[in-house]
């Protein structure tokens, strides 16, 4: 360990001199900001130490590494995860607090990494942290976007989107890397030519061509050398490519390729750019993992033994034909020997069953952009149809074509590419094998299997949650903070009174901590002594939260009717962004914002529940939230959610779930017991045959059930709007597109759902047994399982050893 990190005193001393050496004044005329700096640099220069020891091991031990490659990574802040991670934590706060500084203002200077959206970039940091802290050698591929999804603000009542602009301090974390950029060519023309042997030689002239720039980030393991890297792209302007009379245009088209994650792509432009940044993080990744093998090996015959490549989801399928093409176009391997070498190398996640999520591309933009890469998917696509045929099942190719119908299928190419194709949870690949990928199966038997997903249990629970950490650690040893399934260890003591009244106090004080930064950030008050209902996440209408205000409404409406009707206290929480060209998305988020208005205000039913919607959702709202739940809902249509993260770190924090029996809910209700969570609502067979006979009908719920007709009604009847067609979108979707997502179909199941949660809760120890036991099942869920799995099932991966 450095010496300044060594004692309290010595990190004292180095911090002031770093702190007035940066700035050029002495150390009590410095701003936290200038502070917050110069901790960061020494923190990232510690871990220097590990990643340069990482990379020597590497070398020495020619270990096969892992290459993950996603278009998002919330990594969250990432301060004092690092000092907990380098096991610094407490001599760094002790010693700002001798400083009169507190730890927790200089990580409120950083801001949250504005690198995705949602569970995919959620799922993709827990999996590096976890990668890191296993020892084993796994680097994450990503853009470095100038701008996150956006900065959302709630304005009358209405989601306003803003500039995310995460990286206007600075990233403290990252590592310019110049010396590594490499050129990214799209547009133009390819043509070639035949060698005497009968090879084509292709030629791509292009006519955009950018510099991709990286940047590094050290990913830090938890008390372990072990230490990999998050490499991400910049673009910049390629000066021998610059044409002076367009260069206005140029610059545009530059920035904007890493402008911000997912823009909009409800135009053809839209569409064009986001293929324009799969392609580029691909190419430059690519390229990459190319120059850094044969700095040690004398040719790429090797690289499927040495290198895995993960493709999160169909961002980046791209890399299959990119790999292919730089070992057809730079290297000369003919083509099965490129094929052999792209699938031993390259596997597939598959993220969604929704068909609109799958990602296709018009065959003519992947031509025009892309000419080369689009000559070698036609030929993968034609090579692939022969053997289909050839095996007699030439029924089944237009369903498994990659291109069809004018367009190129990403998820097809995925898998046609890959040599392994995996779901994220046991229904969710089961659904993959059964119905989405059903005709591939029957090509590739053996190609598909389950890895069901995890959560870091480092920042979910050790980092996000130190009261119940301690609390753990007193009861069960601390040997959970490795080896999360440990956890299980609590099982001897969750009938333990003592033991529940200590867990429910630690709640309480989780509760708190949310109750006071919903009155700072948005002036109401809540019960700590209320059940805490919770439901964040991207806003989706498959993810229904539409169900869960229309249960809030149906209390509103029938305590407003029955004097005598009262429930327990209740805060309903919600935290959600949608996509900003998502109308419907949107006016949910409306909808909930002016229940909340009509509810809290109403000084009679206000004392029984409140509702609040926090703006802005992120990882650091997430920490806070989380952990303070009692109830955390997963309400999904059955079928719709693949897995499910959020579910996970409830669970984990002690929240009992309330949901349909889709995609990890699942796998959490065969843990814990269906006693100890509270499970409702159709099952995917039954959706299936209602689809299968097309019997389901919206209207005859509506004209046979009071209390839907109730609360649809009181969308038009100037309830919570003074204008009767402020929800017209949300009517509309009900009732003139039979309610596609099944939420009146599951209504009255799920307000009796939430009658038995509020009955459990009523026995506090009943109650604080089923959180503790839900607890002492979570260990299951940690990210560590899954990583290893797929280390060992997919990967081939082995941990690294450091020699003393």
């Amino acid at each position: 360990m450095p010496q300044l990190f060594e004692s309290k005193d010595s990190f004292k001393e180095s911090f002031k001199n770093a702190v007035s050496d940066a700035c050029g004044r002495d150390f009590e005329d410095t701003y936290p900001e200038e502070r917050y700096i110069v901790l960061g640099n020494m923190i990232r220069d510690f871990a220097g130490e590990h990643w340069r020891e990482t990379k020597n091991a590497i070398k020495k031990s020619e270990a096969k590494q892992l290459y993950y490659f996603s278009m998002e990574f919330l990594m969250g802040r990432l301060m004092t995860s690092n000092l907990m991670n380098l096991n610094i934590y407490d001599v760094v706060k002790d010693g700002l607090k001798d400083l009169g500084m507190d730890i927790n203002d200089m990580e409120n200077i950083e801001s949250d990494a504005g690198l995705g959206n949602g569970g995919l970039g959620r799922l993709a940091a827990c999996f590096m942290d976890s990668l890191a802290s296993l020892d084993l050698p796994g680097h994450g591929n990503c853009i470095r976007y100038r701008y996150g999804l956006f900065k959302q603000k709630i304005e009358n009542n209405q989601q306003v989107e803003l500039p995310d602009c995460w990286l206007k301090n600075g990233n403290v974390w990252e590592v310019w890397k110049p010396q590594h950029a490499v050129k990214v060519e799209f547009g133009g023309y390819v043509d070639g030519y035949m060698d005497g042997y009968g090879k084509f030689h292709a030629q791509h002239h292009p006519d955009f061509v950018v510099r991709a720039v990286p940047y590094d980030e050290p990913i830090v393991g938890y008390h372990t050398t072990t230490t990999n890297t998050l490499r991400l792209w910049d673009a910049e302007v390629d000066e021998d490519s610059v044409n002076s009379g367009t260069l206005n245009e140029y610059l545009n088209k530059v920035t904007a390729i890493t402008a911000n994650v997912y823009p909009d792509d409800s135009t053809i432009e839209g569409k064009r750019l986001r293929l324009t940044q799969e392609y580029f993080f691909v190419c430059a990744g690519i390229d990459q993992i190319i120059r850094s093998h044969l700095r040690v090996y004398p040719s790429l015959d090797n690289l499927g033994d040495k290198v895995a490549i993960q493709l999160n989801d169909t961002h980046p399928v791209l890399v299959i034909p990119e790999l292919m093409r730089v070992l057809l176009d730079d290297y000369f391997y003919d083509w099965d020997d490129a094929w052999s070498i792209v699938t031993k190398t390259v596997a597939y996640t598959n993220h969604t069953v929704m068909a609109e999520a799958l990602e296709k591309w018009s065959q003519d933009m992947v031509r025009s952009l892309l000419p080369r890469l689009y000559m070698i998917i036609e030929e993968i696509n034609r090579r692939f149809k022969y053997d289909v045929d050839h095996r007699g099942l030439c029924g089944i190719f237009n369903n498994v074509s990659i291109l069809k119908e004018g367009q190129v299928h990403m998820a097809n190419l995925a898998v046609v590419g890959s040599h392994s194709v995996n779901g994220v949870a046991k229904l969710h690949s089961e659904i993959l094998v059964n119905d989405v990928f059903k005709d591939f199966v029957t090509i590739y038997p053996n190609k598909f299997n389950n890895k069901t997903n995890g959560i870091t249990h480092r920042r979910w629970l050790l980092f996000s949650n130190p009261q119940l950490t301690e609390l753990l650690e007193e009861t069960i040893g601390d040997e959970f903070k490795t080896n999360p399934e440990k956890l299980e260890d609590l099982m001897a003591y969750v009938e333990d009174e003592s033991l529940q009244n200590k867990f429910m106090n630690v709640k309480l004080e989780r509760k708190k901590i949310l109750a006071a930064y919903v009155k700072e950030t948005l002036g109401i008050e809540v019960d700590v002594n209320s059940i805490f209902d919770c439901q964040a996440k991207r806003l989706h209408a498959y993810k229904r939260q539409l169900l869960n205000i229309f249960h809030v409404m149906y209390l509103y409406l029938r305590m407003k009717q029955d004097p005598s009707f009262r429930i327990y206290p209740r805060t309903f929480f919600y935290s959600a962004k949608a996509a900003a060209s998502y109308d419907l998305a949107k006016e949910i988020i409306k909808l909930i914002n002016m229940v909340a208005n009509v509810v809290n205000n109403n000084p009679e039913i206000s004392k029984y529940m409140k509702v609040v919607f926090i703006p802005n959702y992120s990882v650091s709202i997430a920490e806070i939230l989380l952990n303070a739940a009692d109830v955390s809902e997963q309400i999904s249509t059955a079928g719709k959610e693949a897995s499910g993260t959020g579910n996970m770190k409830y669970m984990m924090n002690g929240a009992i779930t309330l949901g349909t029996l889709d995609g990890a809910n699942v796998e959490i209700v065969e843990r814990v017991g269906y006693e100890n969570a509270e499970i409702f609502g159709l099952r995917v067979e039954d959706i299936n045959e209602l689809r299968h006979e097309n019997s389901y009908n919206a209207w005859n719920l509506y004209n046979s059930s009071y209390n839907i007709r109730m609360v649809v009604d009181s969308l038009k009847n100037c309830v919570w709007s003074n204008d009767p067609n402020e929800f017209k979108l949300i009517n509309n979707d009900l009732m003139m597109r039979n309610d596609e997502f099944f939420v009146l179909a599951d209504f009255d199941a799920y307000c009796y759902a939430q009658e038995k949660v509020q009955a459990r809760y009523m026995d506090k120890n009943r109650w604080a047994k089923t959180m503790l036991i839900n607890i002492a099942k979570s260990g299951y869920f940690s990210s560590d399982r899954t990583i290893s799995e797929y280390a060992k099932e997919i990967w081939d991966l082995k941990p690294l050893s450091f020699e003393d």
